[in-house]
C-alpha cells in the first residue's frame, strides 16, 4: 500500500521569492543553491546568510531544504570546498547534493554529519550503483532521467529500504546523458557543468554535406529547417501513483532558473495531485489540477523515459515556450470583503480573471469595481506595482495569484 505521507514534493528556488513561494504552495523540501558549487549559474542564488535566513524559515514550517554541490569541480576549486561546506553546515541545512566523489569524500571529512543525496549528474541507472553509493554514506539516490518504471522499481526492490529514491518528474529535459551535457562548453565555451548551459539543444540546426559548402539541407522538409535536438518539457501529473508503486520516494520539479510564478503554480499542482490520490486512492485525477501545468510557460509535454523509450520526446515545430497566461497581479491581505494586492501586469476592468490560492481550485471572477490607492474608481490597472483594491467575499491568503488568460 502507498503512503502518500512518505511522499515529498522537492520544488526549485532560484532565489528568495522563489523559495518563498514553494513554501506558500506545498513543497515539503525545497533545493536551492550557494553562491558556488551548484549547476545554475543564472539565478541569483543564496549567500551563506540568505541561506541561512531560508533555512530557519523552512524549519518553522517543518520543511526541508536542499543545497546542490552537483558541480564537476576542477583542481583549482577542489582547495575552496573546505570553507564552503562547514559553512553550508553552520546553516543546519538538511542535505547537500553532490555528484563529484571527490567532494562526497570531502563532505564526509569535513561535515561527517552532513546528509548526502547523490545528484542525478552521478548517472545512476541500476541497484549496483545505488547500493554502492548508499554503502558509501549516500542517504538517498537521484536517479538518472533515463530510467524506465520497471527499472526504478528493480533498483528499489534490490537497495536497503531506508534509501531514498528521488526522480525528475516535471520540467525541462536535457539532451545529454543525465544532464552531463558537452554541446554548450564545445559551441560557446559555458561549461554546462559549471551551471552556465546555453541550451544549444534547443537551437535550431540545418545539415550540411561536407563536400557542399554552403548548401543547407533541413532534416525534414521545411524550408525553415528544423530542431533536431530539441528536447520537450517532462510532465508526470497524470502518473503520480505509478511513480509511488514503483518505490519513489521524492518528487522533483526541474526550475531553479525559471520564476515565482512557475514555481507555485507547479509546485501547486503536484501537491494537489499527491494530496487527491491521498484521499481518492485508485481515482483519476481531476483535469482541473493537472490542467494547471498548462498555465505556465512550457514546451510541449511527454513522459520521457518512464514508459521505455521515448517516440515522441522531440519536438520539431519551434524552439519557443507556451505562454498562456500573465500574472497581473499578488494578493496583499484580503479584509472586510476587500482585496487588495500590487500590480504586475496591466489588466483592465471586466478581463476575466483568476485567483490561484494554494491548495484550492482557481476562482474565476470579473471585478465589477476597482479603487487605486487614492479611492478613485478606475478601468485599467497600468502603473507598475501600483496599489488597488477591488470587492470579493472570499478571502485569500497573502501572496496569492491574480492571472489572466492571455
Amino acid at each position: 500500500m502507498i503512503n502518500y505521507d512518505e511522499l515529498e514534493v522537492l520544488a526549485p528556488a532560484g532565489d528568495f521569492e522563489r523559495f518563498q513561494a514553494a513554501l506558500d504552495y506545498g513543497a515539503d523540501a525545497i533545493y536551492l543553491g550557494g553562491k558556488t558549487f551548484g549547476m545554475r549559474a543564472s539565478p541569483a542564488n543564496f549567500d551563506f546568510e540568505q541561506l541561512n535566513e531560508a533555512v530557519k524559515l523552512a524549519h518553522s514550517k517543518n520543511k526541508k531544504v536542499y543545497l546542490t554541490c552537483n558541480t564537476l569541480p576542477r583542481n583549482n576549486e577542489v582547495p575552496q570546498f573546505e570553507e564552503f561546506i562547514k559553512s553550508v553546515a553552520a546553516c543546519n541545512i538538511d542535505a547537500v547534493i553532490v555528484a563529484d566523489l571527490g567532494l562526497m569524500s570531502l563532505i564526509k571529512k569535513y561535515t561527517p554529519d552532513m546528509e548526502i543525496h547523490m545528484s542525478t549528474q552521478t548517472g545512476i541507472v541500476n541497484y549496483q550503483t545505488a547500493n554502492v553509493l548508499y554503502n558509501m554514506g549516500a542517504k538517498r539516490v537521484v536517479l538518472a532521467r533515463e530510467l524506465s518504471l520497471e527499472e526504478i522499481a528493480e533498483i528499489r526492490a534490490k537497495s536497503p529500504a531506508d534509501m531514498e529514491i528521488e526522480v525528475f518528474v516535471h520540467g525541462a529535459m536535457c539532451v545529454s546523458f543525465s544532464g552531463r551535457c558537452l554541446l554548450s562548453s564545445y559551441l560557446v565555451n559555458r561549461d554546462a557543468n559549471h551551471g552556465e548551459c546555453a541550451q544549444p539543444c534547443r537551437w535550431g540546426y540545418h545539415l550540411m554535406e561536407e563536400k557542399r559548402e554552403g548548401e543547407f539541407y533541413p532534416v525534414f522538409e521545411d524550408e525553415q529547417g528544423t530542431y533536431i535536438l530539441n528536447a520537450k518539457d517532462l510532465c508526470m501529473i497524470n502518473h503520480i501513483e505509478q511513480l509511488a508503486e514503483a518505490g519513489v520516494t521524492s518528487l522533483k520539479i526541474e526550475g531553479r532558473a525559471k520564476s515565482a510564478y512557475y514555481v507555485s503554480v507547479v509546485t501547486n499542482a503536484y501537491r494537489m495531485a499527491v494530496d487527491w490520490h491521498k484521499s481518492n486512492p485508485g481515482q483519476p485525477l481531476p483535469e482541473w489540477i493537472s490542467d494547471e501545468v498548462f498555465k505556465v510557460s512550457h514546451r510541449k509535454y511527454c513522459t520521457g523515459f518512464f514508459f521505455g523509450h521515448p517516440k515522441n520526446c522531440q519536438y520539431y515545430e519551434t524552439s519557443g515556450y507556451v505562454r498562456n497566461y500573465d500574472v497581473v497581479a499578488v494578493i496583499d491581505k484580503c479584509e472586510n470583503g476587500i482585496v487588495y494586492a500590487t500590480q504586475r501586469n496591466r489588466f483592465f476592468l471586466g478581463d476575466t480573471l483568476e485567483i490561484l490560492a494554494p491548495g484550492q481550485k482557481p476562482f474565476v471572477f470579473k471585478p465589477e469595481l476597482i479603487w487605486n490607492e487614492n479611492n478613485e474608481e478606475i478601468d485599467t490597472v497600468n502603473h507598475a506595482m501600483m496599489k488597488f483594491r477591488f470587492k470579493c467575499e472570499i478571502e485569500f491568503p497573502p501572496r496569492s495569484i491574480i492571472r489572466k488568460q492571455l
